[in-house]
């Protein structure tokens, strides 16, 4: 069994019947941070394939994202991106990572989906639930980790082209001038030991714009580019050294009409925000079994925005968030069925910021706190049906002292006959999220609209108990049911206190505490049906009940109801035919007067067409029944863009 657990991937049958060719279970890290069959985790992590980006066009992580059950993806407020909610635990609870290595957040304190481009991702891993005892602070909701693509001797490359049309709400006013325009390159190759892949991502979009004759401008224009290096040598077999760089930029223009006494006035935001990320690392296996991982990374995030008005500006808004990070991880030889793994990482985050030349902060000059953890997770092999995973993390936080996290998770197999396999999974554990250094330090200094926002320094950190409780019965990759029940607990939550606001000189002054006890459970249910060689049928349902333990009411912008379906089709030999579709319930948006945003449901359509071996013709519609939110309604959240209808060209090629 343990050998089985650890190998590459099993070939299975695709199809009910055995008569579609065999295909590979997918391999994922992020449960247990070691390379095994998506199966045979003991940690459920639903994946994000290369196959399933292609087939659905998606350009963006945000887009990535959209199908996973249980997901919910918000804009952040105030700016032209996304986050992601994980079982009602917000944003900045989740913890987004490339190959294992955090992102540092924008100018709040989630990332923003909509910034990292798909051009050299490989898949897309999520893990909901507290994974802090792995992976640490933020991660006490859950993680989403895109990995990129292996780098493959020889030469290859591909280049991506599409344009599409918001119809009438072209800001342009015409509804035939392609609205968004997007291209992606990725070029890759090298010999044995040394290889190396550059690829980048331009994505401009005009915005969306329902009225386009009036100032407002509900979607923002933005322009995003992204340039990813990376180079490798590989001395010998089990032995890899790495570099790599990735450079990111976006411009914003946001429009819209501020109400101020007695008045209206017209005002439009910029932002143009810049993010450098180095990275470098290695890993060395020895026959034994024994594999010793070291990566590092230093990221930089520049953000600017500019406020305009009656042709004058204000708030013209500087920061600049630094992140490193280096974590060493080993893994041990198998031992009498246990596999042990070390690991310590070492982080330091920064922040400065300032608004018309003075520092927001409530100190001058730059904020920092950095933190040393140790942990240790030992992967226990019981028979050949059972395995049990126990980690434990312990955190030494130069601002908040030490604090540890555990978790255990359990995988069994309970059934394996004509083909069919069934497993149980169940998961306990602890997670926790420290203050980040704008909650603690910074200024929002919104005086002229009547409000500020101070940072409080006397925060503590988040905490939370999570349990999970799943079975999957499958046959292969191909044909499956997995349900999951899940029940988190938090304390401390961090929020704006709106309770206790006093207003000074006529500016209400809101502040951070930790006020909150709350509970988020439910029951997240996901399926697959390969009908036939050619049909498959996937469908997810989550039934989620959220609980302010303070005040007795439901938590805001988590909907009870979520619900996705898909279906794709090999039409012919060249053409197949993919359909997506998504449900939200309404959602409670305040609990002082019960207003709640309305259910809504979105359709894709996406066609592709196979040329040649290398190149496809695609196409596609977005929200084909054009459902938008009431954009005159503030209480309504529903999706923003309205039907977006597109065409493109894809060019893959290969040199062995």
């Amino acid at each position: 069994m343990l050998l089985t657990a650890l190998a590459g991937a099993a070939a299975v049958p695709a199809g009910a019947d055995g008569s579609a060719a065999r295909s590979l279970e997918p391999i994922v890290v992020t449960g247990t941070r070691t390379e095994r069959p998506s199966a045979d985790s003991p940690v459920r992590v639903e994946v994000v394939d290369r196959e399933e980006i292609d087939r659905t066009h998606a350009r963006t992580l945000k887009e990535a994202l959209e199908n996973v059950p249980g997901l919910q993806l918000r804009p952040i407020h105030g700016k032209a991106g996304y986050e992601a909610s994980l079982q009602g635990l917000s944003g900045e609870q989740v913890l987004v990572l490339v190959d294992g290595l955090p992102m540092t957040a924008t100018t709040g304190s989630t990332v923003d989906l909509s910034q990292l481009a798909l051009a050299d991702v490989d898949r897309i891993e999520v893990v909901k639930g507290a994974m802090s005892a792995q992976y640490g602070s933020a991660a006490m909701g859950g993680v989403i980790n895109v990995i990129t693509r292996d780098i493959a001797p020889g030469l290859a490359g591909s280049v991506v082209l599409d344009a599409g049309s918001y119809g009438a709400q072209n800001p342009s006013g015409d509804a035939f001038v392609p609205g968004s325009r997007h291209g992606r390159f990725r070029v890759q190759g090298g010999s044995r030991e040394w290889r190396l892949r550059l690829a980048g991502d331009i994505r401009d979009s005009d915005g969306v714009d329902p009225e386009p004759a009036t100032w407002s401008q509900p979607g923002d224009a933005v322009q995003r580019r992204q340039l990813d290096l990376r180079g490798e040598w590989r001395p010998r077999a089990g032995s890899t050294l790495y570099l790599g760089a990735s450079s990111f930029r976006e411009r914003a223009v946001s429009r819209f009409v501020q109400s101020l006494p007695g008045r209206e006035v017209e005002q439009q935001k910029r932002e143009d925000a810049q993010r450098l990320r180095l990275g470098a690392g290695g890993e060395w296996r020895a026959e034994s079994g024994f594999r010793l991982r070291l990566d590092a990374v230093d990221e930089t995030l520049d953000d600017e925005t500019r406020k305009h008005a009656a042709g004058s500006s204000f708030d013209d808004r500087d920061a600049e968030l630094g992140l490193t990070h280096v974590t060493a991880i080993a893994d041990l030889p198998a031992l009498g069925g246990h596999l042990l793994q070390l690991g310590a990482t070492w982080q330091e985050a920064s922040l400065v910021q300032s608004i018309d030349g003075g520092s927001e902060l409530d100190t001058a000059g730059t904020v920092a706190r950095d933190s040393r953890e140790v942990f240790l997770q030992d992967d226990v092999f019981i028979g050949d049906d059972w395995e049990l995973l126990l980690g434990l993390r312990h955190q030494d936080d130069s601002d908040f002292g030490g604090h540890a996290a555990p978790k255990v998770s359990l995988r069994g197999r309970v059934l394996e006959a004509g083909g069919w396999e069934g497993v149980l999974r169940a998961g306990w554990a602890e997670g926790y999220r420290v203050p980040d250094l704008k909650e603690r330090r910074y200024r929002f200094d919104h005086s002229s609209l009547g409000y500020v926002v101070i940072g409080n320094p006397d925060l503590q950190p988040e905490t939370s108990r999570s349990r999970q409780l799943g079975g999957r019965l499958g046959r292969g990759p191909g044909t499956w049911l997995d349900i999951n029940l899940f029940d988190n607990r938090l304390r401390d939550l961090i929020q704006v206190d709106t309770a206790d606001a006093p207003v000074v000189d006529g500016v209400q002054q809101f502040t951070y505490e930790n006020v909150a006890r709350a509970r988020t459970r439910g029951v997240e249910i996901a399926a697959r049906w390969q009908a036939s060689p050619a049909l498959a049928l996937s469908a997810g349902y989550t039934r989620m009940r959220t609980r302010d333990e303070d005040t007795g009411s439901a938590l805001t912008r988590r909907p009870d109801h979520q619900a996705r379906l898909g279906v794709d089709w090999q039409a012919t030999r060249r053409v197949t035919v993919s359909a997506r579709g998504r449900y939200q319930s309404d959602e409670l948006v305040a609990t002082a007067d019960g207003a709640r945003s309305p259910s809504w449901q979105v359709l894709d359509l996406a066609i592709n067409f196979d040329w040649s071996r290398s190149a496809r013709w695609f196409l596609g519609v977005d929200n084909v029944f054009n459902t938008q939110r009431d954009f005159a309604d503030p209480n309504d959240f529903g999706p923003i863009d309205g039907r977006f209808v597109y065409a493109g060209l894809r060019y893959a090629w290969r040199v062995h």
